[in-house]
């Protein structure tokens, strides 16, 4: 048995070894933020924002995203062929967009996900768009499907980190059934 002296002791090293681990967490989830999708956007020709996932990202700067990528696409994206990638950088990050039928995709990253990942990440998504949709999506047919498009976007990219690139591996996890039945 421990002592009352002890006692106090070893409760006052266990807070401190607690807060070492709080302190190194906090630490370890701030790296890991660094090196993430810090979003991913669907805007129509207009510029209206059909889908946005920010990850990581500031609620202030997320404003400032917005309206740099919209006028970014309105820029370069006007009578460019579906799926040709344009690449730009800003503050470190990368940004890799194209359009889709009448809508605009844009991903963007740093750290390890550069050009080279983050044109892997638009492919698939493009390539899982044109599936859910049967072809290159119109604003109106990309709004009806919109459930399912929001699913299989979480199941590409999850918190900021790509998850799968494999459009048929998508495909079976959003069918929306136990997986026993897949």
């Amino acid at each position: 048995m421990l002592g009352w002296a002890n006692r106090s002791k070893y409760i006052q090293l266990v807070y401190t070894l607690n807060l070492i681990c709080k302190e190194r967490k906090s630490r370890d989830r701030a790296k890991i933020a660094e090196k993430m999708l810090l979003a991913v956007l669907f805007t129509n020709s207009d510029g209206n924002i059909l889908i946005e996932r920010f990850h990581g990202v500031p609620a202030e700067e997320r404003l400032h995203w917005r309206s740099f990528l919209v006028k970014l696409g309105a820029d370069n994206l006007k009578g460019a062929k579906n799926e040709e990638l344009f690449v730009a950088s800003h503050k470190s990050v990368y940004i890799i967009y194209t359009v889709i039928g009448d809508v605009f995709v844009y991903v963007i990253g740093k750290d390890e996900y550069d050009e080279l990942a983050l044109a892997e990440v638009i492919f698939t998504i493009t390539s899982t768009i044109k599936d859910v949709c049967g072809k290159a999506p119109t604003e109106r047919l990309f709004l009806d499907k919109y459930g399912r498009i929001c699913l299989s976007l979480d199941e590409i990219v999850w918190t900021g980190m790509l998850e799968n690139t494999d459009k048929d591996r998508v495909r079976r996890m959003i069918r929306l059934k136990p997986p026993s039945d897949i």
